[in-house]
């Protein structure tokens, strides 16, 4: 019904910047609200940040507020996460999330993951 596949993550040093992407179909993109959430080993899972469908509302975990920026392309179906001034502790498997609103019942779909690795 909705398939999210994240692309971008990779292995960068400490300070530097990473951008996540996840594109989905199976559902218009606009019905979607669109988030990122990440799980380190042993962990459990983390928000980290959300959007709305038409992009003018976002929350932001605390850990990554200011570092990190959400946005959403409806044309190309794709959210994307830009992380700055990445930190050893943002260490973890990034997962793309999207929460369908309508119909109801509220139902969430999520990607793989993709691994985001920063080292000190």
């Amino acid at each position: 019904q909705v398939q999210l596949v994240e692309s971008g993550g990779g292995l960068v040093q400490a300070g530097e910047s990473l951008r996540l992407s996840c594109a989905a179909s199976g559902r218009p993109f606009s019905t979607y609200r669109m988030g990122w959430f990440r799980q380190a080993p042993g962990k459990a899972r983390e928000f980290i940040a959300t959007i709305n469908w038409s992009g003018g509302s976002t929350d932001y975990a605390d850990s990554v507020k200011g570092r990190f920026t959400i946005s959403r392309d409806n044309a190309k179906n794709t959210v994307y996460l830009q992380m700055n001034s990445l930190k050893p502790e943002d260490t973890a498997v990034y997962y793309c999330n999207a929460r369908i609103l309508l119909p109801p019942p509220v139902h969430d779909y999520w990607g793989q993951g993709t691994q985001v690795t920063v080292s000190s």
